[in-house]
């Protein structure tokens, strides 16, 4: 990737050297619907535990009610040094701010406002609208506040554990994010929660696995949009490549596999490598957010 830094963002806020927010409670009233339908995470699956499911979020509850505390803010935490890189901080302001250009751009010409997200990058656990992030849930998006939360220390665990090395690999975790956030403001995902809702655990599970295709190809029309129109132009030659792995690494039957030595279809929330993967293309070749509808 081509990657200038940007400067400074109103929408990116390093909190890697605070102290995090407080516990309180994430227990909402809905948390025995959302253990078994969400466990919402980005792929890293055989990492998470049951009882981290009802914060693993993309959160399907579009900050409403389903974890309870959905008016509240990010916590800033106590204020210290920064343990980010330069150069992860370049790559994530860069794949943030050509994110909202692109999005921007999209829903202004269907006759919308693009409101855009914020990115916190934390280190092991941090407070948020949803409840308390956690490192070892990945990388997540909250409705409650329309934040997009990581621990840069997953960005190993893709390269060392998962295969799946590259900025563009790291870019297109994030752009999934961004991903969900398209989908809260179109109201995707408070549809998929009430489908849910109406659904047996099998069937809740193919609702979610739609909402993290989508999430993917938007991510390949952000990839798509961002290397033919943007003016940064930040995608190069063989980045593509790079995201095909990351999406291959983190399907379900693949981390299933590594994982218990099973694969176990009917329990997929992400989706498998080769739809994960398809996801993706589609939404490379087409760059079209039409492209992306699942059932």
């Amino acid at each position: 990737m081509r990657l200038d830094d940007p400067g400074s963002s109103d929408n990116f806020f390093d909190r890697t050297g605070s102290s995090g927010g407080g516990g309180g409670s994430m227990l909402g009233g809905g948390l025995g619907l959302l253990l078994p339908l969400i466990l919402s995470r980005f792929g890293i699956g055989g990492l998470l535990i049951l009882a981290l499911g009802y914060c693993a979020l993309t959160s399907l509850g579009g900050g409403g009610g389903l974890l309870g505390g959905g008016s509240q803010t990010a916590q800033q935490g106590t204020p210290g040094q920064s343990t980010l890189s330069q150069e992860s901080q370049v790559l994530l302001r860069s794949v943030l701010e050509s994110t909202d250009g692109v999005w921007g751009k999209a829903f202004a010409a269907a006759g919308s406002r693009y409101t855009e997200p914020k990115l916190i990058a934390y280190r092991g656990g941090y407070q948020t609208a949803c409840g308390m992030g956690q490192a070892a849930m990945g990388p997540f998006y909250c409705p409650g506040d329309q934040g997009i939360y990581i621990d840069p220390t997953f960005f190993n665990e893709l390269e060392r554990r998962f295969g799946a090395p590259g900025d563009f690999a790291q870019a297109y975790v994030i752009a999934h994010e961004v991903g969900h956030h398209v989908q809260n403001l179109e109201g995707t995902l408070d549809r998929a929660s009430a489908a849910q809702a109406r659904a047996d655990k099998a069937t809740g599970n193919q609702v979610q696995v739609g909402v993290e295709l989508q999430a993917d190809c938007y991510a390949g029309v952000w990839a798509a949009l961002a290397r033919n129109r943007d003016g940064s132009r930040i995608i190069e030659d063989g980045d593509i490549q790079e995201g095909m792995r990351a999406a291959e690494a983190i399907g379900d039957d693949t981390l299933q596999r590594q994982t218990q030595g099973v694969v176990v279809p009917e329990s997929f929330t992400h989706g498998s490598s080769a739809q994960r993967m398809e996801a993706l293309q589609r939404g490379l070749k087409s760059g079209n957010p039409a492209q992306c509808n699942y059932p």
